[in-house]
């Protein structure tokens, strides 16, 4: 019976870490190497051996200060009534450092000294022994224990080691390590990009990593999708390095060679891993180099280095895996996950009250900005079909529990101010960070009636009093002190390409010349405003070429009608101008911020709210377009 065998294998993440660890033992992969080099060059470097003094530290006994050495039991009986005078021929004058030879055994510090005629001193204070001095040995002692082995060497390490009289130290060495970067489509930082063209950035990720955990780097200029051109390429990095990383063609498409030539190469250990994101990555061998064939999207490579390459660069020198932090968190929304597989999820987290509150930060291997927005990973299991809102979830933190403390946690709807708060915000002293969760404006409502959000953005109109929020927080809030707090007017309308091809107008023309629409997800204001118009105009949503293609922000909607996937979509003004695209008003709406009186008196909140009146502000937000600040910072409601 013939297959179509896309991986070799798709094995659960614990069988194949197994199965990896079990090849990388047998070539020996893991007994350390060691190397001696000069102590100068060793900070940072982990030390192979104990290393014990060559000699004693100081070497003699030393003055600790500037005055005279003296025998201290000449000064046994000094006192102010009854002062000690000393001829020159029974104390030796000294500076820090000086050496206090015999029969000296003590220093008297030179503010204490009182000079006579014909260089006799006078001295009013009896001395104890060894008095001001740095005995032989009194820091290091020779043959003793400077520094253990497993030990990262500091710059004080270097000073003390030094200081022993060791000059070199032999260290565990660390691995060299190749990056290989493949793909035909992909171009140097800085090159004028062409449809179809890629700008190469993922083996500095890499290498930034690799680096932070020990590895020497070397990033190999990418390699186009030519089975020989790689197998050049491994073959070559597999003689010069302890550990090889290719970056792309891992998966089964017709330009992804990675499988086969590192089949005909060395020998594959494992190909596809039961994990979202990063199922295609390989391990395998060349000899006895590991080769880790990376996926080509940036998280499933980040991913995939974090839980098979980090355990080999720390492995290589001997040294533990530093121990992952984790902390427990509250979902705001629910993640739904397939059967069989372990998927990992990038989240922000934020103290919200008694609540560490844990929100996806993205979607899709390729969301470089889930990453760098990520404050943490939560792992759903093979087992799980998903997490629901509310739930409690164990996350692995990838930031300081300080950083999270300083986050203020925004979850409503989206608008491009919240991005200009959040840069202001992060220039203070101390900086706020703000996480913003981009679910509409019921959904922001929803988190601060569930306490998880310090505040939301809304724009929720009520058809029948013409009012925005208030209604809606009535109904669902009203059991919560809160207030309303305008942030802007803004114009709603149609993004559209530059020039307005179509010459749109209204959603009229949308259905007349059959164009493709793109909508925001339920829950919305700008879904709810789309959808009264078409009440308004006579129009059924079935009507609209893509009404049930969502997206989840104004710049998501503007990336679309950019990229020409689609024709048109609602959003906001500053949201076509920041894409240079062409906009076609028809209303403007009143967009608030709902903040829970228990936060006013939180100073990152009170940052915010600050930056309503800050005239920088608020000419940066004028210069984004399509804004009106007239009641900027007013309380339009409160409970």
């Amino acid at each position: 019976m013939k297959t179509n065998s896309v991986y070799l294998s798709n094995k659960p993440l614990s069988e194949a870490r197994q199965l990896w660890h079990q090849a990388l033992n047998a070539g020996g992969f893991f007994t350390p190497k060691t190397t001696r080099i000069a102590v100068d060059d060793a900070l940072g470097e982990t030390t192979a051996k104990p290393v014990y003094a060559h000699h004693s530290s100081p070497t003699y006994n030393a003055s600790a200060m500037d005055g005279v050495a003296v025998r201290f039991q000449d000064l046994g009986q000094a006192s102010e009534a009854s002062p000690t005078r000393l001829s020159r021929d029974q104390y030796l004058p000294v500076n820090t450092g000086n050496s206090v030879p015999e029969p000296y055994n003590a220093v008297v510090m030179i503010e204490d000294v009182y000079k006579l005629e014909n260089d006799d001193i006078e001295l009013i204070n009896p001395a104890t022994p060894w008095q001001h001095v740095r005995t032989v040995g009194e820091d290091i002692v020779a043959t003793e224990l400077v520094v253990p082995q497993g030990h990262t060497i500091r710059p004080i390490d270097q000073g003390a080691l030094l200081a022993a009289g060791i000059t070199e130290v032999e260290i565990t060495a660390r691995p060299l390590v190749t990056v290989i970067p493949t793909g035909s489509e992909l171009i140097e930082p800085g090159s004028k990009v062409k449809p179809g063209q890629i700008i190469e950035f993922n083996s500095r990720i890499l290498a930034g990593y690799l680096s932070q955990w020990g590895a020497k780097v070397i990033v190999h200029p990418p390699v186009s999708d030519d089975p020989e051109l790689l197998e050049a390429a491994l073959l070559e990095a597999a003689k010069n390095s302890d550990i090889i990383f290719t970056n792309a063609g891992a998966s089964a498409g017709t330009k992804d060679f990675s499988r086969s030539v590192l089949g005909s190469t060395g020998k594959i250990v494992v190909h596809g891993v039961a994990i979202k994101p990063g199922k295609p990555v390989i391990l395998g061998l060349i000899g006895e180099t590991p080769v880790v064939g990376l996926p080509g999207y940036p998280i499933s490579a980040l991913l995939t280095l974090h839980l098979f390459g980090r355990d080999l660069i720390y492995g290589f020198s001997g040294k533990p895996l530093p121990d992952d932090e984790f902390c427990e968190a509250i979902m705001s929304r629910p993640m739904h996950s397939a059967m069989g597989v372990d998927q990992f999820v990038r989240v922000t987290l934020g103290q919200v009250g008694s609540k560490l509150i844990a929100t996806p930060s993205g979607k899709g291997a390729a969301s470089v900005m889930s990453m760098v927005r990520a404050d943490g990973l939560l792992t759903i299991t093979s087992v799980s079909e998903g997490i629901g809102a509310g739930e409690t979830v164990r996350i692995e933190m990838l930031r300081s529990r300080k950083e999270i403390d300083s986050t203020l946690v925004a979850i409503g709807s989206h608008d491009n101010i919240l991005d200009l708060m959040a840069n202001f915000l992060h220039r203070l002293s101390p900086p706020v960070r703000l996480s913003s969760a981009h679910v509409g404006s019921m959904g922001g409502i929803m988190a601060i009636r569930r306490g998880e959000a310090h505040f939301g953005g809304s724009h929720l109109l009520d058809e029948d009093s013409g009012e925005y929020n208030v209604s809606f927080i009535k109904r669902f809030l009203s059991d919560l002190p809160l207030k309303l707090i305008n942030l802007c007017y803004r114009e709603q309308g149609f993004i559209v390409s530059k020039g307005n091809p179509f010459n749109i107008q209204a959603f009229t023309d949308i259905i007349a010349k059959d164009l493709s629409f793109i909508n925001r997800q339920k829950g919305a204001g700008t879904r709810l405003l789309t959808d009264k118009i078409l009440r308004d105009s006579g129009l059924e949503p079935e009507q609209i070429a893509g009404y049930n293609h969502e997206e989840y922000t104004h710049m998501n909607v503007a990336a679309a009608v950019l990229s020409g996937s689609v024709d048109v979509g609602m959003g906001i003004r500053a949201a076509a101008l920041a894409l240079d695209l062409d906009f076609v008003p028809i209303a403007e709406e009143r967009y608030d911020l709902i903040v829970p009186t228990l936060f006013l008196d939180d100073a990152r909140i009170k940052a915010a709210l600050e930056l309503m009146s800050n005239d920088t502000f608020r000419s940066r937000i004028e210069d984004l377009g399509g804004y009106n600040l007239r009641n900027c910072g007013s309380v339009m409601y409160e409970q």
